[in-house]
């Protein structure tokens, strides 16, 4: 026996056997699907942490803390409800941010609102303005359990079943809460404006 008979053979694995880098894919599709939700809902969650108490200062923070939450759980949320967590997690972070405010010495300043063009007229600018001040003075007078319910339902246009899910409650509660908030709703809008009219003929005089 020769001595080359004793050494293993060499193992050389064919020309078609490639390995393939590895796949960007997933990450991609997770970065294109919170970019859409980013772009498709970044208002709405804006505006609902708006009118659940969160200053127009601190509102793109609280609203940007609700996305790093999507991102991290983005692999947990349904296709097709995105909104209805993204909405429902603005409502759980503006409460804890709420709750933590009331512990921190407030301070006055001036809100500034970022508007995209082209820019309404002047006047355009101070109905919408004024509409949208007059809105959050009523809300902010109604009761937090009633105006969550109704600020989702009325004006984020959740379902009833959605705003349960969201908030944790039966949905018999959301629609006896609904019916309240838009009781109290009204009644405080009927209560400034039998303010308001004997004000505006004193002015007007």
């Amino acid at each position: 026996m020769s001595p080359d008979e004793h050494l293993l053979p060499v193992f050389e694995p064919p020309n078609s056997v490639l390995v393939d880098p590895p796949d960007r894919a997933p990450l991609e599709s997770a970065a294109s699907r919170l970019r859409g939700m980013v772009d498709g809902h970044y208002d709405a969650v804006w505006r609902t942490v708006r009118f659940l108490g969160i200053a127009d200062a601190a509102a793109d923070d609280v609203a940007q803390e609700v996305f790093c939450i999507a991102a991290r759980k983005l692999a947990e949320i349904i296709l097709g409800k995105e909104r209805s967590f993204l909405l429902s997690t603005a409502w759980r972070v503006a409460s804890e941010s709420r709750r933590a405010a009331q512990c921190r010495p407030t301070t006055s300043g001036v809100d500034v609102e970022a508007l995209d063009s082209p820019l309404p007229s002047p006047e355009e600018l101070l109905d919408q303005k004024r509409a949208r001040a007059a809105l959050q003075s009523v809300l902010s007078a109604m009761a937090p359990d009633l105006r969550t319910v109704f600020v989702l339902f009325e004006i984020e246009e959740l379902t009833s079943p959605e705003i349960a899910a969201a908030i944790g409650v039966p949905l018999g509660t959301v629609g006896s809460r609904l019916r309240r908030a838009r009781e109290q709703f009204q009644s405080i809008v009927k209560r400034r404006n039998a303010v308001a009219r004997p004000l505006a003929r004193e002015g007007g005089t």
